[in-house]
Formats: structure tokens, C-alpha cells, sequence
């Protein structure tokens, strides 16, 4: 049984395999082939506790669109929102569906759930842990400029979130650097071959082949959002860092966007046509995984 918990551990021969997926799924749908998908008749539940659009409706419409039944389920609308333990509620949800995409708060809730309810899990984000996201963010990286290997991806504001994280790790597998760019109360979790850091983001752009960003107050830190901003106020990807990187280096972010705080509205309207684009192959790249999951393991060489 395959799961999708983090990205930490994963080779790239799975990696490439999700991604290539993804390129047929992408593919399949332009030409509305209308085949038989790989979960009809299988039902799926999305148990969220954190607040989604592109993570929602990407796998809702996968889901379908690959034959299955999504049902979704908010804190809100379950026990586990009046404290029932996720042990619990996984050995319930095991026997009744057929897999599970969980966005919550705690990584250790995601991987309780898949060890207790026996059914492939994907975690569709934890406070560290983005993987859905990398692995679509690389495909569309790779869509429009090829080969991520010995390319330089330059982050830029909140290095100790989940999707630096996530990046980390990616670039251990798929043989690229990432180089951060934050203050040092927030800088990668761990840095080395793959990852650098830096307290000057035009360094870290500095050559750079992907400008990225994520929102500086993430959900569950609103409380901190006044000093989060003052913080994270010269981190913020614009003209002038633009024109550190290379000519055609590829600006991204995960969205939402808060326009004038991590990315200048002009930044964000001139390179709108890619960072839609990465939106979109959210939901190629979650039939990518979705695909992965649940077809057989590669045979091992040798």
C-alpha cells in the first residue's frame, strides 16, 4: 500500500513516475477522452481542517474526473472536531472508503491516520509538510523550462514553513539547490549540499532559475501577523529582485497572493500567465498522485 505523506524518503524514480502522470492526465483532459478512470467505484474522503480552495476543488475534480466519489468533510462536521482521537476516526473512515487526502495542522495526525485506517493517505498539507504542491510546482517548472537538475530555486521570506521544507527535500531528489532567503529566526530547518540560506534575498535570487514565495503569515499564525509583516517587509519579491535573477527566471507562488506584502502587484499581474498555470497543474498533478497511489510499485532493477 502506497501513501503520500511527505516527500522525505521518496526516490526519484516514484517522483518522476507522479510526474508523468501528471503529463498524461494534463494531456487526456484537453482531448476529454472520457476513458474509465483508475477509482471508479471507489470513494475517497478529504478531511480538512484548515481552509482550502486550489487543494479543495483540485482534488474534488480529480477525484470525479478519475471515476471515484469525492466526500469531503470539515473539522466542523465530524467527531474529530469534538476531540475524538484520529486513531479513532482512521480505523472507522478505513472501513468505509477506499483512500484519504488530509489537510490538516499536525504531520503527526497524517501519519497516525494512514498507520490506523490501513488505506492509501495523501497529506494534502501540515504545518511542514506541502509535498502535493512541490511536486506540481516542479512539473509546471518543467513544463515550461525543462529539467529542474542543476537548476537554482531561490525562496524567499518564511525559510521554516512547510513548502521551504517540502522544496528541501525535493531538491535532494531531484538534484537541484535551493537558496533561502529569511531572517534568521526563520531560516531552513536544515541546510547543506541542497540548501542554502542567506539573510539578503537579492543573494539568494542572485542567478536564481524560480523566484518563489508563499504568504508571510501562514494559517494558525494570525496572531503574529503584525510582526510577521514588519519582519518579512524587505522579503518581498518585486522588480528590483526580479532583475537579480536570470533573464528568464520563472516567478511562482503557491497562492493566495497578498499583493504589495510577499509580491508587488505588478510582479504578480506581469508573470500572472505563470503562476496560473502552476495553480492549474494542481489538479494534473493530483491525478498524478492519485494514479501513483493506487497503480503497482516499479520493479526494482537487479
Amino acid at each position: 500500500m502506497r501513501h503520500l505523506l511527505k516527500l522525505e524518503g521518496m526516490n526519484e524514480a516514484e517522483a518522476r513516475q507522479i510526474l508523468s502522470l501528471a503529463k498524461k492526465a494534463k494531456k487526456a483532459r484537453a482531448k476529454s477522452s472520457g476513458a474509465k478512470g483508475p477509482l471508479t467505484g471507489q470513494i475517497w474522503a478529504l478531511i480538512f481542517t484548515k481552509a482550502s480552495t486550489r487543494t479543495r476543488v483540485s482534488f474534488e475534480v480529480a477525484i470525479r474526473e478519475m471515476g471515484g466519489v469525492p466526500s469531503f468533510l470539515s473539522a466542523a462536521e465530524i467527531q474529530l472536531g469534538r476531540g475524538e482521537l484520529v486513531r479513532d476516526t482512521a480505523r472507522v473512515m478505513g472501513r468505509m472508503v477506499h483512500g484519504a487526502v488530509i489537510r490538516t495542522f499536525a504531520q503527526n495526525d497524517v501519519e497516525e491516520f494512514a498507520a490506523y485506517a490501513r488505506i492509501p493517505t495523501i497529506n494534502a498539507l501540515t504545518d511542514d509538510e506541502h509535498p502535493c504542491q512541490i511536486l506540481s510546482d516542479i512539473f509546471t517548472f518543467e513544463e515550461k523550462r525543462g529539467s529542474i537538475q542543476g537548476k537554482r530555486v531561490a525562496f524567499i521570506g518564511d525559510a521554516a514553513c512547510n513548502v521551504p521544507r517540502s522544496w528541501a527535500a525535493a531538491a535532494k531528489i531531484f538534484g537541484f539547490h535551493l537558496a533561502c532567503a529569511a531572517p534568521k529566526e526563520f531560516r531552513p530547518a536544515q541546510i547543506g549540499k541542497h540548501v542554502s540560506w542567506t539573510e539578503d534575498p537579492a543573494e539568494a535570487a542572485k542567478g536564481a532559475d524560480i523566484l518563489y514565495t508563499d504568504v508571510w503569515v501562514s494559517m494558525g499564525k494570525e496572531a503574529e501577523a503584525a510582526t510577521r509583516e514588519k519582519v518579512f517587509s524587505l522579503y518581498q519579491i518585486n522588480r528590483k529582485l526580479v532583475s537579480q535573477a536570470k533573464p528568464n527566471v520563472l516567478v511562482m507562488h503557491c497562492l493566495p497572493a497578498y499583493r504589495g506584502k510577499e509580491i508587488t502587484a505588478d510582479v504578480l499581474e506581469a508573470r500572472a500567465q505563470d503562476i496560473f498555470d502552476q495553480a492549474e497543474n494542481r489538479l494534473h498533478t493530483q491525478k498524478g498522485i492519485l494514479e501513483w497511489i493506487v497503480s503497482k510499485p516499479l520493479k526494482k532493477k537487479g
